[in-house]
């Protein structure tokens, strides 16, 4: 029996996505890529201020029970550090290079 395939980000929302932070103003954040990593799936995103300072966010992607999708911020840094790695690799290979 085969897992469902479930939507990517993309594929629901286009090539950005808007996220609201509690008490600011709705920001719009480029989605740079889609991967899984120890079994979850994540999402790096970067807004225009981030890309000028080349930076980049993480967050784990959560599937909601009506099949729809969340983002939850990754807090843990291991957590992070391990996710922006493997964005590393996919950009730029696994060679070791900084």
């Amino acid at each position: 029996m085969s897992a469902q395939q479930l939507p990517s980000l993309k594929e629901l929302f286009g090539d950005t996505v808007e996220l609201n932070a509690e008490a600011e103003a709705p920001e719009s954040f480029r989605i740079l890529a889609e991967l899984t990593v120890g079994g979850n799936r994540y999402a790096v995103l970067q807004s225009e201020t981030m890309k000028i300072e080349e930076e980049i966010e993480v967050f784990r992607v959560l599937t909601e029970p009506d099949g729809g999708l969340q983002l939850e911020t990754v807090e843990d840094d291991e957590e992070w550090d391990r996710v922006s790695e493997a964005y590393d690799d996919l950009q730029f290979g696994s060679d070791d290079q900084p």
